[in-house]
């Protein structure tokens, strides 16, 4: 069985190509060109290279975000649009998720899994999951304690303060780095930030789990997890609240 699997929750992103063993290859995206411009060819570069054309691709995954809005929307258009042509459902995953799964397979059971994306505007995507010692890339893997929410790194830090507590905290993604001053400020012994891992790897994996169980979709059922609204959508209101407030 061979999983495509897509990750453009970020400006890079990535690519993989996976079986229901290991992770075959996983590229990283070209930052210097936008997503619009690279997909599908860097999925199909992918396959070509291992002699697997698109008609036998098993089963497609992506990332549903949360992440850039741009990014999410071409990214879950790329792989609806391969799954439809080929006659392939899909799985979509949290990038979230995909983060901790990927940073959560190297440590103890009862470790709390901290993934942080940056959110921009001084804010973070954020979940909290403790790790159990269920098989990597399982559902059972991992314990949502909180799903994704979004906000400052001071306001989720408070927030989880009693879950956390002295508990070894993995923080993994590119916000725990980027706002890791916020994290050590607090940090208790057995606190450590990794950067963030490739994703696309850790997405095809899980689908593959997913798969063996039934849960996959039908393409045209994927939606989006944004989190927060898009900047388009805001600004219309305050538009709209402006020229109410005028008349």
């Amino acid at each position: 069985m061979h999983v495509l699997s897509l990750d453009t929750t970020t400006r890079e992103g990535s690519v993989a190509l996976v079986d229901q063993h290991r992770i075959i290859d996983e590229r990283r995206g070209d930052r210097s060109r936008p997503h619009a411009e690279r997909l599908p060819s860097e999925l199909v570069a992918l396959a070509d290279a291992h002699g697997i054309p698109l008609s036998a691709v098993d089963l497609f995954a992506v990332a549903s975000g949360p992440g850039s809005f741009t990014g999410l929307r071409i990214g879950i258009a790329t792989i609806q649009g391969l799954a439809l042509t080929t006659g392939r459902r899909m799985v979509a995953v949290s990038a979230l998720e995909a983060l901790a799964q990927r940073a959560g397979g190297e440590v103890a059971a009862g470790t709390l899994v901290a993934a942080w994306m940056d959110a921009r505007r001084q804010d973070v995507f954020a979940a909290l999951y403790l790790v159990t010692s269920a098989p990597v890339f399982s559902p059972e893997r991992l314990v949502e304690v909180e799903g994704p929410t979004v906000g400052t790194p001071d306001a989720t830090l408070t927030r989880w303060a009693d879950q956390i507590g002295s508990t070894d905290t993995l923080f993994v993604g590119d916000g725990a780095v980027l706002h890791a001053s916020a994290i050590e400020c607090r940090a208790a012994d057995g606190w450590t930030i990794v950067p963030a891992p490739l994703l696309a790897g850790a997405i095809g994996r899980i689908a593959v789990v997913r798969i063996e169980r039934g849960d996959t979709i039908d393409p045209a059922a994927v939606q989006p997890l944004y989190v927060r609204r898009p900047d388009a959508e805001i600004a219309r209101e305050q538009a709209a609240g402006h020229d109410r407030l005028d008349h």
